[in-house]
């Protein structure tokens, strides 16, 4: 499993993910109209890279559906 690169662009994508969401909250919590406008885009572009780890996750299973 960790040797397939499928599966390693998946957890990556993933981990974008993850990471633009922290700071999207993050940006939340500092406040004002500044603050409030980055973690607006920070969240659209949570959107677009979400969609891409979705397309990427339904391309590995299926893929991997009939393989053990």
């Amino acid at each position: 499993m960790w040797k397939d690169p499928l599966f390693l662009l998946v957890a990556f994508a993933m981990l974008v993910v993850v990471v633009i969401l922290a700071r999207g909250i993050g940006s939340i919590g500092k406040g004002g109209i500044t603050g409030a406008k980055k973690s607006n885009r920070l969240m659209q572009y949570r959107i677009g890279a979400q969609a891409l780890a979705v397309v990427l996750i339904l391309i590995l299973i299926y893929l991997r559906r009939g393989t053990n």
